[in-house]
């Protein structure tokens, strides 16, 4: 008998400056903060947020997205493991939107494509990692 699966829990991607990519998140998304060691946590609780090794974990919607400060090396879509992380958007709307955010920011992103069913927009994050906003044609 299969696993039976109803949506991914959570992503974490690790990063290279956790400062950097909070800013680069937060910045772009706005999304709250799900779980992060409070400022002042005593030494002897700080054990209970191990499990998010200094990084923080956001509420993306449906799923959740954290940032581990682990890495040292740039992420690089040819290697083994994550390809390019998507996020879902309500339609293209939103994604002409984001275009003016990211040229705001000055993060440098790929044109609009149509896909088919749908329309992306391709961009990289601080560490390099590949990011890709879809929009469906029809809401």
């Amino acid at each position: 008998m299969p696993i039976m699966t109803k949506s991914i829990n959570h992503i974490r991607l690790t990063v290279t400056d956790i400062d950097r990519s909070r800013a680069f998140y937060e910045g772009l998304f706005n999304w709250p903060v799900a779980i992060e060691m409070p400022a002042g946590t005593a030494p002897e609780e700080q054990g209970r947020y191990g499990f998010l090794y200094g990084g923080v974990i956001y509420n993306i919607g449906h799923s959740l997205l954290g940032l581990r400060p682990v890495s040292t090396d740039t992420f690089d879509e040819n290697r083994t493991g994550l390809d390019h992380l998507s996020l879902a958007l309500q339609g293209p709307a939103e994604l002409t939107a984001a275009v003016a955010l990211l040229d705001e920011q000055g993060i440098p992103h790929g044109d609009i494509k149509d896909i088919g069913n749908g329309f992306i927009l391709e961009f990289r994050d601080p560490d390099n990692i590949a990011l890709e906003l879809f929009a469906p044609k029809e809401p």
